[in-house]
């Protein structure tokens, strides 16, 4: 296994996920996660190790994600998901509730600005205010302001929907 296949292994689940917050459409998510893993393969030859592998590979996805939101932005486009009703656990209703929250979720993280979205992509990943801070090239009092100020937009919209 070659590092990039290990990094793959170890670091794919996350990259879907920064894609996810920043596409909705399943199909076009996944040409994202591809452009992101195309992008990570052509910088990995460049890292110094400067970082950690992580916090390396999450600045290039949400850089990429970014572009893609902001491309996205200017082109219109009408989709047609079906939701996957599968569950391997429970029922088809409980997996619904469970794909009905997650959407909810997603959706108020993709109203967020660019900045605030970034952040709360990020501190769900677990990142360290640090590690925010070296992925968004920012200091890490920022990263604390605009994660408190995005914690309260993101609570706002989902407490807006929920009495919608």
């Amino acid at each position: 296994m070659s590092d990039f296949d290990a990094l793959v292994a170890e670091y794919g689940p996350a990259i879907q996920r920064v894609a996810a917050s920043y596409e909705r459409d399943a199909g076009l998510c996944e040409d994202l996660v591809q452009d992101m893993l195309v992008a990570i393969w052509k910088a990995w030859p460049r890292f110094r190790g400067d970082a950690s592998p992580r916090t390396f590979l999450l600045r290039i996805a949400h850089n990429r994600g970014a572009s893609h939101a902001m491309t996205a932005a200017r082109q219109p486009r009408q989709t047609s998901e079906i939701p996957d009703m599968t569950s391997p656990d429970g029922t088809a209703l409980d997996a619904a509730e469970r794909q009905e929250q997650a959407d909810r979720l997603l959706d108020a993280v993709r109203e967020l600005p660019m900045g605030q979205r970034q952040l709360v992509t990020l501190a769900l990943e677990g990142l360290s205010y640090a590690e925010m801070a070296e992925v968004l090239d920012i200091s890490g009092n920022l990263v604390g302001v605009r994660l408190n100020r995005a914690r309260k937009a993101l609570t706002e919209k989902l407490s807006v929907e929920r009495h919608a």
